[in-house]
């Protein structure tokens, strides 16, 4: 049986990783959140520490491991731009880190956290759902056992969220990395993971709402749209009362994996206990991917770049 401590216990993702723990048979001895809005944790394990100090949550940590009882990793659920912080914080108590995507905001934190990890002698893993998917890991092997010329892919996501999400530390760019960053980066993972690294970048739009462009990878061309706005949402998707859409097409033909999504963090956790995660390097293309959507100027999409979503 594991041992798990967690960090972030009152956000959105949290309960998808207690059920993760809960699923592989683990144990959580602690959590940590400055908001004391964690009534979740009876849910799952009633009997887990709670500290609203990282400070002291730190020390739980460090004086668990001098009576034998340190954990075995800390599950990182807080807002992005803590997790940098918090992955040392694990490393440094000597408990691998399990944290969710992004794992950091910069590529360069990347490479920083590989000397901590020498250092200390723990790994840094990370949830890269989509890379667990059946659907999706049989398309891999597919397209992989294929030959010919660049692929035309087209992919939409849309999320719908309400004034909170502007209000809140996912609006802040400083903090959350910014749209792609918050609710793109696993998407730009399996792109790179499907039709190799990641040749070049641009950018259509960008406001707090959308975010758009064009990659052309190894293997693939792609046209991408992301947004939190409802108004976006195709009209046969809002009528059946849905807010979220999703949709991927490879030269011109859906892939559907609208299914399948309920267990996926359980699947990475099962993987990730048995040494076959995923680490620093497996999502070094994805965060340098979105630090450049990030920075990179705008420009107007030539012929066959500009995503259908987009509007004048």
């Amino acid at each position: 049986m594991s041992r798990f401590a967690l960090t972030g216990a009152s956000g959105y993702i949290a309960p998808r990783h207690l059920k993760a723990i809960q699923d592989t048979g683990s144990t959580l001895a602690a959590a940590l959140d400055p908001f004391d809005s964690v009534g979740i944790l009876d849910s799952y394990f009633p009997q887990a520490e709670f500290f609203t100090q990282p400070e002291i949550f730190e020390r739980y940590l460090h004086d668990a491991r001098r009576r034998g009882e340190g954990v075995d990793y800390v599950s990182i659920c807080s807002p992005n731009y803590l997790h940098d912080a918090h992955i040392r914080l694990s490393l440094r108590a000597g408990a691998d880190a399990l944290c969710e995507k992004p794992i950091v905001l910069h590529p360069e934190d990347i490479t920083a956290l590989k000397e901590v990890e020498a250092e200390t002698g723990g790994r840094v893993w990370t949830i890269l759902q989509l890379r667990a998917h059946a659907a999706l890991e049989t398309l891999k092997g597919q397209l992989g056992g294929e030959r010919g010329g660049k692929r035309d892919v087209d992919l939409s996501y849309i999320t719908s969220r309400g004034t909170w999400y502007l209000r809140s530390w996912k609006g802040r760019v400083e903090q959350s990395g910014g749209l792609a960053t918050n609710i793109g980066v696993h998407f730009y993972d399996m792109l790179a993971w499907m039709f190799g690294p990641i040749e070049h970048v641009e950018v259509h739009q960008r406001t707090d709402t959308v975010c758009a462009g064009y990659l052309e990878l190894e293997r693939a061309r792609v046209r991408w749209f992301l947004s939190i706005d409802p108004t976006y949402l195709p009209g046969e998707v809002s009528a059946r009362g849905q807010r979220t859409y999703r949709s991927i097409t490879i030269d011109g033909q859906e892939v559907e994996f609208s299914e399948g999504f309920t267990d996926l963090h359980t699947e990475v956790y099962r993987r990730t206990l048995a040494g076959q995660g995923f680490g620093l390097d497996d999502t070094y293309e994805a965060i340098a991917t979105v630090a450049r959507i990030r920075h990179a100027a705008l420009v107007s999409p030539t012929s066959g770049t500009g995503h259908r979503f987009l509007r004048a």
